[in-house]
């Protein structure tokens, strides 16, 4: 057996640790020049969108040997809505960095990883099916999948970030649910340390926000952050990504080629973030070509768990700025410790549910 990754981002570089620990022969084709040669921002990994899982860094390490260090716990949550403010306090899970920073995921996968990685690579998925018996296709967008009609296109999106300086805890992170800047969408400051924070807001392409001015909304935003912070943040980087597609593969496997990470549909409709289902579906490609289990099987789940966030998601765009003062308001109480300290329980599939009539 001879396995081709096309992508060393986080799902192929999980996969090719993987089949590194059953002895199988893996190639790594990246037409980028280094692993995360991609925007640095900040990501999260929450423990309430990762159930029945609570802790998933001691997860990776003791059932999978994949190990990863993360910037910090997140022992706070402050949510902001046009009017209203909560703190959600607890264990809560971890921040971490993605793209060309010597601490990103990636950078810290790539030093695992001792299989031969093609850097700068133009091999396209029809040669590397004529000379490896599988490819697990890793890429990191849609596209491949889509030319392949295995892909259900739910939205686009579009964001907007900087890196800025400043004076942060890094284990507070902070979320804006606010339509005068982020409409149908969110804006979040992820902490790097506790100088340097990243801030983002992303909003779906409809056509209502097409004709809207994203450096208008980023200017309500970037002044909102600094007025809650009370602190003037210092802009020292940039990136903005337009038309980012979120969907799901209609088949996580064609024959002997496996789609993971964007390719299989990792990204979580809800709030955007999918290091973890990369992750898993990396894992979970490795373990169908050591004879561990089926891949259809093992990402049964995260499908259902895509389409669980996709439900989440068309909720959240029915609200006004007046609904989120009242979602926020009752976060507040003993409902938000409930929802986000509910060890094993999945509360955000039990409210998917209850949506899906009515989205």
């Amino acid at each position: 057996m001879k396995v081709a990754i096309m992508g060393a981002g986080l799902s192929g570089l999980s996969c090719a640790l993987t089949l590194e620990q059953h002895g199988l022969d893996v190639t790594i084709f990246e037409s980028r020049s280094q692993t995360g040669d991609r925007f640095v921002n900040g990501e999260i990994l929450l423990s309430i969108l990762q159930r029945p899982v609570s802790d998933c860094i001691v997860y990776l390490a003791e059932k999978h040997n994949v190990f990863l260090h993360p910037t910090s716990n997140i022992s706070k949550l402050m949510l902001y809505s046009e009017k209203e403010e909560t703190a959600i306090s607890g264990f809560l899970g971890f921040t971490n960095i993605r793209g060309r920073h010597e601490d990103s995921f990636e950078k810290q996968l790539g030093r695992q990883v001792k299989s031969k990685i093609i850097y700068n690579s133009d091999y396209t998925y029809k040669q590397l099916m004529k000379e490896f018996t599988h490819v697990v296709m890793a890429t990191g967008d849609a596209a491949y999948v889509m030319k392949l009609d295995n892909y259900r296109k739910d939205l686009s999106v579009t964001l907007k970030g900087a890196t800025v300086e400043g004076h942060f805890t890094p284990s507070t992170v902070i979320a804006w649910l606010n339509n005068e800047f982020a409409p149908k969408g969110y804006a979040y400051l992820i902490p790097f340390s506790d100088k340097e924070a990243n801030i983002v807001i992303a909003y779906p392409d409809y056509p209502e926000n097409k004709a809207k001015d994203i450096d208008r909304l980023w200017e309500k935003f970037y002044q909102e952050a600094c007025s809650k912070l009370n602190q003037e943040m210092r802009i020292t980087d940039g990136f903005e990504v337009t038309e980012y597609i979120i969907g799901v593969c209609q088949q996580p496997r064609l024959g002997n080629t496996l789609f993971t990470g964007n390719c299989f549909g990792s990204i979580m409709p809800f709030l955007g973030f999918g290091q973890w289902v990369a992750l898993l579906t990396g894992i979970y490609a490795a373990q169908d070509l050591s004879g561990m289990g089926r891949y259809e099987e093992l990402t049964k789940p995260l499908r259902q768990g895509y389409e669980n966030s996709l439900v989440l998601r068309r909720g959240m765009e029915k609200a006004d700025n007046t609904r989120f003062d009242l979602m926020i308001r009752a976060l507040g109480g003993r409902l938000g410790e409930k929802l986000f300290n509910s060890g094993h329980h999945d509360p955000l599939k039990l409210v998917s549910y209850l949506l899906r009539p009515f989205v």
